[in-house]
């Protein structure tokens, strides 16, 4: 997003045809006329917006010609002396000699004239100077024109379309998305979170749209000179941020829902697609409500509408009183969506409607604290989600979710802190990650958990309140949180929760603790160190501490359910860590288990014989005495610590080997994320034949247990029980297990039989995407075509991401070969958001890794030029194969093609380095485990 767009002679032809058309004014000056030499990253403080006037005519009747024209008024405070006006604009075209500055209070109204105009392109500044100084206290108008094409790629002010089925025409609509920092590619604007306005939107299009903006509609009128063109004026909105902006013109239909506060509630969606607005015009209100009860603040705006864009590149977006989402995250057809679709789709709307108040109401002041909105969305969804289906089980899954997800990235000496410094927009969009995300839920929930419900939510009403319609960082979240927790007593005074925090949020990683026992004495000596992947790393040049509430139970006890700290880990002032001693522990037949219902981000690596004693625990009718959580820290602990050479790779077997045993689906969602990744190693070499054999064992039990790939859905008493058959289902058909795959393609025969495929499916709804890749891994290159054919014919957005994700299950090289060219081809049938999916869907595969890896490096400028500007959607290519290069050859060889490839590959620094280090330490695994790990699994065979 940070490059600029190459200006060709016919793309200028272009625009002086366009304006003298358009506008009728003659050539308008092209953005600017000179070169700023203000060159620091934020904008000056000089100025501040106190409201917009933002005016804009939308045209969506010719498909050659989607543009926009408009009008921004900008009401300023002069905070200093200055003489100039420096703001953000990109890729717009704006008239000097229409520009107008006026003052507006003072010694009097009266207009100023701006002498030049000059840009930074390196950070989007447009800067006017003004022909005398403006002065501290005073407030000005800036009346700016501007226009532009409405956005082929899917940022600022952007261009969506379906196809209508009854006129078999395509439909254009235009869409908002400006997070991070692309309302400045919409309307010029002091586009950075801390400069919060109010902003008076109107729209201007052709009668048949609606018109759609942050606020209500206040009046409709004709336009003045087009015929049947109107301009729809909403009310003037709340102070916000310019990334919170947000309209839309589009031909959309929508089901309303009713809020007992008496705001308006509507979900949209495109007309052909309203009665898959269902599900989430009934969750969205009662979740909004949960939120208002939880902060103890009314959601401020008089209307809520959540609409699904066709085109959209994130998942979904929380612009206030305009939440947009992908078809995918917002619509859902009982005959076509999973319940892991449902249920992922709840989780989005919660985490969206979370925003409206961490994020919206009080928004951080620069993008170093992007968690602070991120984070929180993050775990209060969870908690939301909880509160309105607590048979889904949602808190402790995305709980156990989010902490596996940041230990796995957090793991790299390539990762970063979740508060990090931000000096670029590039650098902006490298924080939405799964460190903002993942890493900071789980260190709430820790805060959550060690502060107790009373003083967590205390502290957080207070925050709200205090910096309510205003910008905040996170020290004064930790004010208010420690004053909440020592008045109510749950912590001690000498503690601070800026101290606690500071130690999570501004230092990279996480820490291992060392528990060794005394079992004569009945003590425990706990050490601490910063956990590494990278075992080439000396773990003493990553010197770290964090402080640790510690929370433990017994073998005698079991009090899991205990999730406040017994005792702490601090740190020095200068970052040593204090070694802890813990007392009155039991006696060498007894384990202990630290970290209870895994409330912290910290794994725990015990001496022998504690592991001998949990291993006893787990391979015997008692596995389930402990807590379901623990279990699954247990594994993921364990196999993590094999990896780098803590434990053996015996010790990290006869933990697993308990899976047999287990019928929760949290243990097995632990296994299936670190034994996936052993997959992608071992199937490149011969012993995988031992691997192989090793998962049917522990899956076979399983498998019988929950009746295969029956649809017995209905017999499963819990929703986790349902999620937990389609998981073993998925993972049975991979690896031959049983009747998997006979079965599975029966199933996808009698699809094919169906005289309508497209309106009856008979596949078990949850099954779908364990039969469509089995049946596409063993059948015909028929059966890709009716697949294929599937999809297009498809209305659901969450059916058309199952079948592009496992189209590429295929085994045909051509097969693959073609669908890769299809996913980067704008004419290929597949929606620009998609192409990263089906791209992984051949990578994630063994036939599909190399050709992926191939199409990647032979075609990165088509797939650079293909993004561009949106480079960073490139960054989701290299996951898939980094987990698969497991030799020096090849890691040198990637080495090289980044290398070689920079000009393509700029903005995308940390993805790179993250990938580079996860191959790095797939060798060390083959150099240092290979050998030890094909002995130890056949013995467990």
């Amino acid at each position: 997003m940070g490059l600029q767009i190459t200006h060709t002679p016919e793309l200028v032809m272009k625009w002086f045809l366009f304006f003298v058309l358009a506008i009728g004014q003659g050539l308008c000056a092209s953005t600017a006329n000179s070169v700023s030499g203000y060159n620091y990253y934020r904008l000056p403080t000089s100025l501040k917006p106190q409201k917009y006037y933002l005016r804009i005519l939308t045209l969506l009747d010719n498909p050659d010609e989607l543009r926009f024209t408009g009008t921004v008024k900008i009401v300023i405070e002069a905070l200093e002396n200055t003489r100039n006006i420096t703001l953000h604009s990109k890729n717009l075209t704006i008239d000097d000699s229409e520009i107008t500055l006026r003052l507006i209070s003072g010694k009097g109204t009266r207009d100023i004239c701006v002498s030049s105009t000059s840009v930074n392109p390196v950070h989007d500044f447009y800067i006017l100077n003004t022909c005398e100084e403006l002065l501290a206290g005073n407030v000005y108008k800036l009346s700016l024109p501007f226009s532009a094409d409405l956005s082929r790629q899917l940022i600022g002010y952007y261009r969506s379309s379906y196809i209508d089925p009854d006129a078999n025409v395509t439909r254009w609509l235009s869409a908002t998305q400006f997070e991070p920092a692309s309302a400045r590619k919409a309307f010029p604007c002091f586009d950075e979170p801390a400069y919060k306005a109010s902003f008076v939107v109107t729209l201007g299009y052709h009668k048949k749209f609606t018109g759609l903006s942050n606020m209500p509609v206040k009046e409709t009128k004709p336009h003045e000179y087009l015929p049947d063109y109107i301009w729809t004026y909403f009310e003037e909105s709340v102070p916000m941020s310019t990334y919170l902006v947000a309209y839309s013109v589009n031909d959309f239909a929508n089901k309303p829902s009713t809020l007992p506060n008496g705001a308006l509630f509507r979900t949209w969606a495109r007309p052909n697609a309203i009665d898959q607005c269902d599900f989430a015009a009934e969750f969205g209100p009662r979740v909004l409500q949960y939120y208002e009860q939880f902060f103890g603040i009314k959601y401020p705006l008089p209307k809520i509408d959540q609409m699904a864009v066709p085109d959209f590149s994130a998942g979904a977006m929380e612009n206030w009183g305009l939440v947009n989402y992908r078809e995918s995250t917002l619509l859902f057809s009982e005959n076509h969506s999973s319940l892991a679709d449902k249920q992922d789709l709840a989780i989005v709307i919660a985490h969206e409607l979370a925003h409206q108040w961490f994020g919206n109401l009080v928004t951080m002041k620069w993008w170093t604290d992007l968690w602070l909105n991120e984070g929180f969305a993050t775990y209060v969804a969870s908690l939301g989600v909880e509160d309105i289906h607590p048979e889904w089980n949602s808190k402790d899954r995305g709980s156990l979710y989010a902490i596996v997800t940041a230990f796995r990235l957090d793991s790299l000496i390539s990762s970063h802190p979740i508060s990090r410094p931000i000096q670029m927009v590039t650098e902006i969009e490298e924080s939405f990650d799964s460190i903002s995300y993942q890493k900071g839920s789980s260190v709430l929930r820790m805060m959550h958990l060690f502060m107790g419900e009373d003083a967590f939510r205390s502290g957080v009403k207070s925050y709200l309140q205090l910096y309510t319609y205003k910008n905040a960082e996170q020290d004064n979240l930790w004010e208010s949180l420690t004053q909440a927790a020592h008045k109510t007593g749950a912590l001690p005074t000498n503690y601070e929760i800026k101290t606690i925090m500071d130690s999570w949020t501004l230092q990279t990683g996480y820490p291992m603790v060392n528990v060794t026992r005394d079992y004569t004495a009945g003590t425990a000596k706990l050490s601490q160190e910063r956990y590494l992947r990278n075992t080439e790393i000396s773990r003493a040049q990553c010197v770290g501490c964090w402080w640790i509430p510690l929370s433990f139970t017994t073998q005698n006890e079991k009090d899991f359910g205990n999730t406040a700290p017994k005792a702490w880990m601090e740190c020095t002032r200068t970052g040593e860590s204090i070694p802890k001693s813990i007392q009155d522990l039991p006696g060498p037949d007894q384990w202990v288990i630290f970290n209870n219902q895994l409330s912290t981000p910290y794994k725990v690596n015990y001496d022998t014989q504690n592991w001998k004693l949990l291993i006893k625990t787990l391979n015997s009718e008692d596995f389930r005495k402990i807590h379901v959580m623990n279990r699954a820290q247990l594994i993921d602990d364990v196999l993590y610590f094999a990896w780098t050479g803590e434990q053996d790779y015996e010790t990290a077997l006869q933990v697993t080997d308990y899976l047999q045993r287990e019928r929760d689906l949290l243990p097995w969602r632990s296994a299936f994320n670190n034994l996936k990744l052993l997959n992608r190693i071992l199937r490149q070499t011969p012993n995988f034949v031992f691997f192989k054999r090793y998962i049917k064992k522990l899956l076979s039990p399983i498998y019988e247990d929950l009746n295969g790939i029956n649809d017995t859905f209905s017999s499963l008493q819990h929703q986790d029980q349902i999620l937990l058959k389609t998981t073993v289902v998925d993972w049975a058909c991979q690896y031959q297990v049983s009747d998997c795959v006979p079965r599975a393609r029966s199933h996808f025969r009698s699809w094919q039989s169906e005289p309508n495929p497209d309106e009856n499916n008979p596949i078990p709804v949850n099954f779908r995407s364990a039969v469509y890749c089995a049946a596409i891994k063993y059948g015909t290159d028929e059966d890709w075509e009716f697949l294929w054919a599937r999809y297009k014919n498809s209305n659901v957005g969450s059916e058309k991401q199952t079948i592009l994700s496992t189209l590429g299950c295929s085994r045909e090289v051509w097969i693959l070969q073609r669908y890769l060219e299809r996913s980067f081809n704008p004419k290929g049938g597949i929606r620009k958001q998609d192409s990263s999916l089906t791209f992984q869907s051949v990578a994630s595969r063994e036939a599909g890794v190399l050709l992926a890896k191939k199409y990647l490096t032979d075609n990165v400028d088509l797939i650079h030029k293909y993004y561009y500007p949106q480079t960073r959607s490139m960054s989701r290519l290299f996951s898939q194969i980094s987990e698969q290069i497991i030799t020096t050859s090849d890691l040198n060889g990637f080495r090289a093609f980044v290398t070689n490839s920079r000009q393509y590959l700029k903005g995308l620094n940390q993805a790179i380095q993250q990938s580079l280090e996860i191959m790095l330490t797939n060798v060390q695994w083959m150099k240092r485990n290979y050998h030890q790990f094909s002995v130890s699994i056949q013995q467990h065979l």
